[in-house]
């Protein structure tokens, strides 16, 4: 094992895709890693949408963690193909009928994988006493070189090194920088729909058992299935940071956001209402934010992050879980294949590696946003894909 980690204690604060990536690679190391996660246990909770590995990032830290077999009896085929519609419900561009199948070993294949198969295949990688249950973190405090770490349920840990991985609202960060994030001009509503196949099955057909993209004068609708025959969604619209509150929609009232819906979509093909016509349905508000791409911060001896936590982005490129698996590769190389003094030296070199790489990520996934709402955003959506028409 590198020596700068020889008789220390690792905590990761949060038991998301990177960090429990990260706590798998350093556990490869023996290094002594903790993640703390504040689910109660594995299954308390309904996992999110699908996710698609790319070639140099999520897919290249899953098989340095020696878990690219197993991902491979995991993922689901043929999902990575898309559809698109304008809202008459014309199909403008399908996939299925076009693209190549691709298969691992080519750099453009991005596998399709469920969140909830990938954390537990990230879970089932660890030593069971490596993940803390039920640590909903409050706050921590220097204590000598370390940190003392205080969780909701009353229970304390110390660490010499802290990991921040509690996501896009981290309750971390703050002890490292006060960089605010930044609103998009996009907030999105989000969809879930159980057992689409029966509850809208005209859309369910549609997507293929892949995902969908319906765009038309500054509107978007994006869709994927899980595996579980779940449909997932997300209604894009340019608005004001405040709209959701002040608009007076009720998100849990089905009569209250299809009035929503006829007046917003006007124009568009009634059978898009089929989203709201179920009780199957549940709908959450989703504003979009982003940290500046140029953000930067002195690095610290003892506490360091990685994912959404450092550089949350709208989910307009694919790369918030792959952006989390490489930075939890590229921390891992540093503190145990580099040839640095100190842990310092170690997360200096890991973040500005990682600010170089999220900065045009960041300036990616913020342009995709603005072009998937502008007055002509179908064609820009089919400029994306490479489509002459």
């Amino acid at each position: 094992m590198n020596t700068i980690l020889k008789d220390k204690q690792v905590a990761i604060i949060g038991g998301g895709p990177g960090g429990l990536t990260l706590a798998r690679l350093l556990q490869q190391q023996g290094v002594n890693v903790k993640v703390y996660e504040r689910d109660v246990d594995q299954n308390v909770r309904q996992q999110g949408s699908t996710l698609d590995m790319h070639h140099d990032t999520g897919l290249k830290a899953i098989t340095v963690a020696g878990l690219l077999d197993e991902f491979k009896k995991l993922y689901r085929p043929g999902v990575d193909k898309a559809v698109i519609l304008n809202s008459k419900m014309d199909i403008i561009y399908d996939e299925h009928e076009g693209k190549p199948d691709e298969d691992f070993g080519d750099e453009l294949f991005r596998p399709e994988i469920d969140r909830g198969p990938l954390r537990d295949m990230l879970i089932a990688s660890l030593k069971p006493e490596n993940i803390v249950w039920d640590a909903k973190f409050t706050e921590m405090t220097q204590s000598g070189a370390g940190w003392d770490i205080q969780f909701e349920n009353g229970t304390s840990a110390y660490a010499d090194l802290v990991i921040a991985a509690d996501g896009a609202n981290s309750k971390l960060r703050k002890y490292i920088t006060d960089i605010p994030p930044v609103y998009s001009g996009v907030t999105d509503i989000e969809g879930t729909i159980l057992n689409a196949e029966k509850n809208t099955p005209k859309i369910w057909e549609l997507v293929k058992g892949g995902s969908l993209f319906a765009l038309e004068n500054g509107k978007s609708i994006k869709f994927i299935t899980k595996g579980d025959g779940t449909l997932s969604l997300l209604i894009g619209l340019k608005k004001s940071e405040n709209w959701l509150a002040n608009s007076g929609i009720n998100l849990t009232d089905r009569a209250s956001i299809t009035a929503w819906f006829k007046e917003e979509f006007a124009g568009w093909n009634k059978d898009w209402e089929q989203l709201f016509a179920t009780d199957a349905a549940t709908f959450t508000p989703r504003p979009w934010y982003h940290f500046p791409a140029d953000q930067h911060w002195d690095a610290l001896p003892n506490l360091t992050i990685i994912g959404d936590a450092a550089h949350r982005v709208p989910a307009y490129a694919g790369e918030g879980a792959n952006q989390a698996l490489a930075d939890a590769l590229d921390l891992y190389e540093a503190l145990c294949c580099g040839q640095f003094e100190t842990i310092e030296h170690a997360i200096a070199s890991y973040e500005q590696k990682m600010f170089n790489r999220s900065a045009p990520i960041t300036e990616e996934s913020v342009r995709n946003t603005e072009g998937f709402h502008t007055e002509n955003n179908l064609q820009f959506l089919m400029d994306l894909f490479g489509i002459t028409k």
